[in-house]
């Protein structure tokens, strides 16, 4: 029987079922984005229920991205952020708006592109959740009435992963499935 401790405590050991992040040159990036945009355009369109969207996006996204090590949704929930929907190791529970890359991008309403997440100070800076992670790009999530519903955060084993163009392809993908009239929330706010 294993402990909580154990079972919960992050492992610098790869999971076998988690491959290592590959990077990407520009070119390929943008036409691996291309085909995701259309892929999710494709499966979600008339979706409306905010879980079915953050699933979907999940697991096109890490299928067509080399270097999506960790790819998932913060929640806004009762005045933090909550794990929702996410593909990858076991993600952190509950993260406060004042701790994290997570944290900073869902207070400052913009978005976290972070190099080296090893760089920045344990604990506040950044959460440590699983220690294979070196790299993070972390983009907040609005309703149509602009209202912060949620953070999008991804997580790379390599460093310098993410740029200009993950940020211009994720906020696009997320404004198109989430800013919407008739989006079907799943949370308290």
């Amino acid at each position: 029987m294993f402990s909580k401790e154990k079972i919960m405590s992050a492992s610098a050991e790869m999971p076998y079922f988690i491959r290592p992040s590959v990077n990407m040159e520009a070119s390929a990036k943008k036409a691996a984005y291309e085909a995701a945009l259309a892929g999710i355009r494709a499966n979600l369109q008339g979706e409306s229920n905010m879980i079915m969207k953050m699933a979907t996006i999940n697991s096109v996204l890490k299928s067509s991205l080399t270097y999506f090590y960790w790819v998932g949704f913060y929640c806004v929930h009762r005045g933090q952020l909550t794990v929702g929907p996410y593909q990858g190791t076991l993600g952190c529970l509950h993260i406060d708006f004042s701790r994290g890359v997570c944290g900073k991008a869902a207070s400052s309403r913009e978005t976290q592109i972070v190099k080296d997440v090893h760089a920045l100070a344990q604990g506040t800076a950044h959460i440590a959740c699983d220690p294979n992670s070196s790299s993070e790009i972390v983009v907040p999530v609005f309703n149509a009435n602009k209202e912060l519903i949620a953070v999008f955060d991804v997580d790379s084993t390599a460093i310098e992963s993410f740029d200009e163009i993950d940020q211009h392809y994720l906020e696009l993908i997320l404004r198109e499935q989430f800013e919407t009239e008739n989006l079907e929330m799943a949370y308290q706010l």
